[in-house]
């Protein structure tokens, strides 16, 4: 038995506009670019996919199951640029076979800089979800599935307002180095870690399986690949054969992969739309689909996963140096978060006087730096332009990691005038 879950990371980033040293408004983002983008991108992907996989979920009878992380920021771009999206989404969420994954509002790093502020944007998230799609998160991804020891125990110490702990489990990387001969198709549980809500289920870690996922993601496409083309009795194959070296296929990528990544005259959309039954077919009865939060609860974790270094799903090395690889990306960040307390502060002390018009001027900031916390931002500063080059140039607005440092500062020194303003 192979049960498939397959989960997507949904996200677009309020890009910066051009920013001299010499400018002084407080508007940071290029809105027309931002809202060209986000259309693009619903037309070649958000639409015909999110459709395609309500189709699938109804073709199927509801045994085609699947789950979203969507960031708030490209929840807030659909909602003003194109709100049919969200309807579709809604739609999907009504099946009841869709679940949406709790992650942080602004796709930001700030577990590693702030964990106050990283509850924050847990918990805006959570309550962004509730209200469009009517459900709570149970399962949580952290941007990029940038996870560690000390990520999980934190992750499993949040309660919900039962008490009882918030989150059943996480989703991260399954790293060769730190799996050693074991396999990613199990579910595995973090070091020092309890249970999750359900009594006797220990907080659970569903595994990337990152050779099948960027089968998908990445190679689909590729000439060169050995495996093209690749057709989907020959991934419901591969699929089928983790049978016997665990029970779960955990599918992650962007969804961006469908129509962007991998443009729809490649065949991504019709090898999308003949992959269930292909999964099905294989051996009938013996393959399924699974939603995270199902995987959790159906499977028991079979050892430890311990990793006390971060890990991400980005590039080669699985690590955090596409986003704090060089000293450009160290200082960018630590001056952001280096402004959280007095913004903060600054709107604590703006309510209490009861100022309405201090509180809008601080509630605008802090919505600005918020966006500033992305963490595309700092991954446009990357350097690494080796293997993973043209995944680094994904809609990077800049020239060079330079001129996206220099931007970046620009902005930042105005936003520190507003704060101190």
């Amino acid at each position: 038995m192979a049960s498939v879950v397959f989960y997507f990371q949904v996200h677009q980033p309020y890009r910066l506009r051009r920013y001299s040293v010499f400018d002084t408004d407080p508007f940071y983002f290029e809105d027309s670019k931002n809202k060209e983008i986000c259309l693009k991108v619903a037309d070649k992907c958000y639409r015909p996919m999110t459709q395609l996989v309500l189709d699938l979920v109804k073709a199927n009878k509801g045994n085609f199951r699947v789950s979203y992380a969507i960031t708030g920021v490209v929840l807030d771009q659909w909602l003003a640029w194109c709100p049919d999206v969200i309807d579709l989404f809604k739609q999907l969420a009504a099946t009841g076979c869709c679940e949406f994954i709790g992650e942080t509002y602004y796709h930001s790093l700030s577990f590693l800089y702030s964990r106050e502020e990283f509850r924050d944007q847990i918990d805006l998230h959570t309550r962004k979800v509730q209200d469009l799609f009517g459900q709570t998160p149970t399962v949580f991804r952290n941007t990029e599935l940038t996870y560690n020891n000390d990520v999980a125990a934190f992750i499993n110490a949040m309660k919900g307002s039962d008490g009882k702990p918030r989150w059943k489990g996480m989703l991260c990387e399954g790293v060769d180095r730190i799996l050693g001969y074991r396999s990613p198709n199990y579910v595995y549980r973090p070091p020092n870690t309890g249970d999750g809500p359900t009594p006797g289920r220990p907080f659970g870690l569903l595994l990337k399986n990152y050779r099948l996922s960027d089968d998908i993601a990445f190679r689909f496409s590729n000439r060169g690949w050995a495996e093209w083309p690749l057709s989907t009795e020959k991934f419901a194959k591969w699929v089928h054969d983790i049978n016997g070296d665990g029970y779960l296929c955990n599918l992650f990528m962007d969804y961006e992969t469908f129509g962007e990544h991998q443009w729809a005259d490649t065949g991504i959309f019709e090898f999308m739309r003949a992959l269930p039954k292909a999964i099905f077919d294989v051996v009938p009865g013996e393959n399924h689909f699974n939603t995270p939060s199902e995987a959790l609860e159906r499977f028991d974790p079979v050892g430890v996963y311990d990793v006390p270094h971060m890990i991400s799903w980005a590039d080669t090395e699985r690590d955090l140096s596409a986003w704090l690889g060089n000293a450009m990306q160290s200082n960018a960040l630590h001056e952001i978060y280096k402004v959280e307390r007095s913004i903060k502060d600054g709107l604590a002390s703006a309510r209490k006087s009861g100022d309405a018009e201090r509180i809008k001027r601080f509630e605008y900031v802090l919505g600005d730096w918020r966006k500033l916390t992305t963490s595309d931002h700092f991954y446009y500063m990357c350097t690494k332009w080796f293997a993973d080059g043209d995944v680094h140039k994904y809609f990077n607005p800049y020239d060079s990691p330079y001129d996206s440092y220099i931007n970046f500062m620009n902005v930042m020194d105005n936003l520190r005038q507003r704060v101190e303003g």
